[in-house]
Formats: C-alpha cells, structure tokens, sequence
C-alpha cells in the first residue's frame, strides 16, 4: 500500500503526541490513547502503523520509548538533518531563530542572500552570498533547503539549490516552483493558508445562522 503525504504528517503528529505523553509519565499507550491525543481514529493509527510494519501488544498497547524510536528512524529523525537556507528577509530571520528545530534533529547550517548589508560569516548560523551557495552545498553534501526568498527569484535560486544537489525544498514564495524529477518540493503560501481559513471560520458562521 502507498504512502502519502497525510500519512507522513500524522506520523509527526503520533511522535509529539508521544513525546507529551511520556512528559506526563506515561510507559505503555494504546491506540486509542495515542487517536485521542494526535487528533485521529484508533483504527486510524493502526493502519498508518501497519503501513510500517509498527505492531503493538493488543493487551500491553505500545511501549513509548521504542515508538518513538521507531516513529523518529521512519521520519529521519534519530540524525541530523542539515538544510540550507535562502532569503534572509522576515521569514527567513524567523526560521533562523526558532529554537524548535534543534529538538527535532534539524540543523540550518548556512542562510544565504544577494543583499551585502546581511553578510555575516561569524554568526551562530552564517549569512553568506548567494553565489557561495552551491559549493556549500556540495561540499557539506546538504539535500534539504528552505526557499524564503521574493517571488520573482524562487524558481531561479530553486534551480541553482537543484542543480547543487538539494533533493527536497520547503517553497516560502507565493509560487507554484517547477522541480527536476529528482526533487521534491513542499510550497506553503502564508496568504492561500489564511484565505482558506477566513473562508471555513465565516461559512461556519452563515451555517450557524441559518
């Protein structure tokens, strides 16, 4: 059976779902403890675990430590995954700075940009110019990188992380990026995500009265 992206995305969710749990002090979980606080179905979680070949004790549940082990191996986590970043604008300062990616084995080891007043080579993540990006890449054989950058430039500095060995990239940019056939590219438009949001929360509303 193929796996898709939802798939993958409520993995996540059953990993941090685990982590809370064992924070409270829980030992053993059953897939109904682990639906009810990932936000889906016992039946659900069985069947993206079986997906994996991830079984449980029907009477003993799942032990958590080994499930978040095996959840961590399955999503790439029990590594470093080193990424790149370009665009050193608001987004791009922002990914920089947050701390959550060090706890999830996610290391932005360089940001990079075409504005000098940015450069900064000694800082805790360097900003470097954008045309020392492929080498950086080769060289510390980097395939995850992270597109905040203008829209009139993404499908260009795309190309340029593509061609420098970068096989998956999380799209910023308000485009629709093209990728060659080895790449994967994941797009989140802040203003699209909003608009569906405003569209659900005020359909809710003329249902209610009605």
């Amino acid at each position: 059976m193929p796996v898709n992206r939802k798939c993958i995305i409520r993995l996540s969710r059953y990993k941090n779902a685990l982590q809370r749990l064992k924070a409270l002090g829980f030992v053993k979980v059953f897939s109904d403890n682990l639906a009810d606080a990932a936000g889906a179905t016992p039946s659900q979680v069985r069947k993206d675990f079986s997906l994996f070949g991830i079984t449980g004790n029907r009477r003993g549940g799942y032990v958590v430590d080994e499930l978040i082990e095996q959840l961590r191996e399955i999503l790439g986590k029990n590594e470093t995954q080193k990424v790149v970043l370009a665009g050193v604008g608001n987004i791009g300062r922002a990914l920089m700075r947050y701390e959550g990616f060090g706890g999830g084995g996610i290391s932005i080891l360089a940001a990079f940009d075409i504005d000098p007043a940015k450069f900064d080579e000694n800082a805790d993540i360097p900003i470097l110019p954008l045309e020392r990006m492929h080498d950086f890449i080769s060289e510390n054989d980097v395939k995850i990188g992270i597109l905040s950058v203008p829209d009139v430039a993404a499908q260009q500095v795309s190309e340029l992380m593509q061609a420098a060995g970068i096989k998956g990239i999380l799209n910023f940019a308000p485009i629709q990026l093209r990728g060659d056939d080895g790449a994967i590219i994941n797009s989140i438009n802040l203003e699209v995500e909003l608009e569906n949001l405003i569209y659900f929360v005020n359909a809710a509303k003329k249902g209610v009265k009605e």
